[in-house]
């Protein structure tokens, strides 16, 4: 049963993927590291349709923020009231609160593909060239006695992107990997603008969710960073690639939709944009 489920995630997923790939490495000067780059920055667009509603609902989520907080207060002591007028509100305003379930489930999957792939073509000690035969349509497949430029820059698309320093047991998190944690961040915090204003509802009411929800909403900012850092070093740095241009597109569509959102307060602390 699971080896059929794996079969079919390979033939549906992983192979597109794996020959996607291939050719804009056939097109991009046979550079493994320019192949992701693009390669990713076109599966942006095609996942656009989908991602572009995503941010415009949860935009009208936003903006439903201040009728949400007086809901909240008058129903403070009623959970059942509290959600059938929460529910009236998004018919009302045509706002679907799970509309934004299908882009993130699409990207994980597509994630869970990558790293299924450079698993299994990108390994230490292995033969990628071999290894992507396997997965390739006919036309795109590697002629023996080929190899694999898995060189970009200073990375091995093969291995993880850190830095072994000889004085420090332990190796830190290179540029890429860095960058794509940087980006989540930031992108995290843009998208929440309204943790502080919500802190403070949830203080003047007595449901314990109000609270827990908050608490998740502002944890996630700093956590989600921190497991692609703590993952990061341990994957091939082609997946870091994937993930930091990913998510670099993404936080430019969302600034273009939202502007600084919840980044304004520390763009204006630091000077980057004027009070």
């Amino acid at each position: 049963m699971l080896g059929n489920i794996g079969n079919i995630f390979t033939t549906i997923f992983v192979q597109p993927l794996a020959n996607g790939l291939v050719l804009f490495y056939d097109i991009f000067f046979q550079n493994m590291g320019l192949a992701i780059i693009f390669f990713t920055i076109f599966l942006r667009f095609i996942l656009n349709p989908l991602t572009k509603p995503y941010l415009e609902s949860m935009k009208k989520m936003r903006d439903l923020a201040p009728q949400l907080d007086k809901i909240k207060r008058k129903f403070k002591g009623d959970k059942v009231k509290l959600a059938q007028a929460q529910s009236d509100l998004y018919k009302q305003k045509g706002v679907n609160p799970s509309a934004g379930c299908l882009p993130y489930i699409i990207q994980i999957v597509i994630l869970i593909a990558f790293f299924n792939m450079f698993n299994r073509v990108l390994t230490p000690n292995g033969d990628p060239m071999a290894s992507f035969n396997t997965l390739l349509y006919e036309p795109l497949k590697f002629a023996p006695g080929e190899t694999i430029n898995t060189q970009f820059l200073y990375l091995d698309i093969a291995q993880p992107d850190t830095f072994d320093v000889s004085f420090l047991p332990f190796a830190i998190p290179g540029f890429f990997l860095m960058f794509a944690a940087v980006t989540q961040f930031l992108s995290s915090k843009m998208m929440a603008p309204q943790a502080r204003k919500e802190k403070k509802v949830a203080k003047k009411t007595k449901q314990q969710s109000d609270d827990i929800q908050v608490a998740m909403q502002q944890s996630m900012i700093y956590t989600f960073p921190l497991f692609t850092l703590f993952f990061g070093m341990r994957f091939a740095s082609g997946l870091v690639l994937y993930w930091m241009v990913f998510s670099l597109f993404q936080l430019i569509q969302q600034y273009r939709m939202y502007g600084w959102g919840g980044l304004k307060p520390m763009m204006e602390k630091y000077g980057v944009i004027k009070k």
